[in-house]
């Protein structure tokens, strides 16, 4: 799988980037063996991005994952490591947290980093995210936060998630260092990025979106899903053409897009799927089908 920039001299990423969002349902079992083979496994395929949170695991994915990096059995330049922070969860591991909140703050922003930095075991962080717009955040101190984390090369570049345009350009305007990306719920159960602007505005940063959820939790490929039905169907139907299923149909839509789609599966045969999507080449109206099926 060919490595591509997720934006204009930015890093280089896997076209699919795996996710441990997820890894508490693995039927395996939340282990450093099961998270070690996960990550050979998606190396193996080509995916070299992984997706991480604090808040991941009940706060357990990133140490887990910092344990497999010292087992070496990869190596910690062959990957990409993306994490988020400011999203803080009530949670046994966190007593003080009262109830969900965000915090955009130039303290919280570096003890987060400072924290995933050792959790991870690894000297710098390829992307970090701020986990969702906050609105109680000083543009001016949370651009400062970051800046000083670049600057201090503990973190490589920076991007967002869940922002919208002008939440996103409120940041940008305080930076001089670019957002690499906004990590989005993109689907063909959610397709509001594309008239709202998110993507739009994105791309015109000359970067790519993060599509998290690219199969909207699982609801695309439910049979007992009426909401889906009709895009289901329209999917089954043009994946025949293609020789390929409508799972990897639905990922070579958003790929077609411009969109990186975030596998969070825990199911490597659907891990398998995803990476396969990127070698299908799909007909223009075949997407625009797809896509009318899906808003109409």
């Amino acid at each position: 799988m060919e490595q591509i920039e997720l934006c204009d001299n930015g890093p280089l990423v896997s076209p699919v980037i795996y996710s441990f969002w997820r890894w508490m349902e693995d039927p395996e079992g939340v282990s450093l063996k099961s998270i070690e083979k996960k990550i050979n496994t998606c190396i193996d395929l080509g995916i070299n991005t992984f997706d991480h949170a604090d808040v991941y695991g009940n706060y357990q994915v990133e140490e887990l994952f910092g344990k497999a990096i010292q087992q070496k059995s990869f190596k910690r330049e062959d990957v990409v490591l993306s994490t988020k922070c400011g999203m803080n969860l009530v949670d046994k591991a966190r007593p003080d947290y009262r109830v969900t909140h965000y915090d955009s703050s130039h303290d919280h922003i570096v003890k987060s980093v400072k924290q995933s930095l050792k959790n991870l075991k690894t000297d710098y962080i390829d992307i970090l995210l701020l986990h969702q717009p906050d609105p109680l955040m000083d543009a001016d101190e949370t651009a400062s936060a970051l800046t000083g984390l670049v600057n201090e090369g503990l973190v490589r570049y920076v991007g967002v998630a869940n922002f919208t345009v002008h939440q996103h350009h409120l940041l940008a305007s305080r930076l001089a260092i670019p957002i690499v990306t906004n990590h989005i719920e993109l689907n063909l159960l959610n397709t509001k990025a594309i008239t709202d602007g998110t993507i739009d505005f994105i791309k015109q940063q000359y970067s790519r979106p993060l599509a998290w959820a690219p199969l909207a939790g699982g609801r695309l490929l439910d049979e007992k899903d009426a909401s889906s039905l009709i895009v289901r169907n329209t999917l089954k139907r043009i994946a025949k053409k293609y020789e390929i299923n409508e799972e990897q149909l639905a990922i070579a839509w958003l790929l077609k897009l411009g969109a990186l789609p975030i596998v969070g599966t825990n199911s490597v045969q659907r891990i398998k799927n995803a990476t396969s999507a990127i070698d299908v080449e799909l007909d223009r109206q075949d997407w625009f089908e797809i896509y009318f099926s899906a808003i109409n």
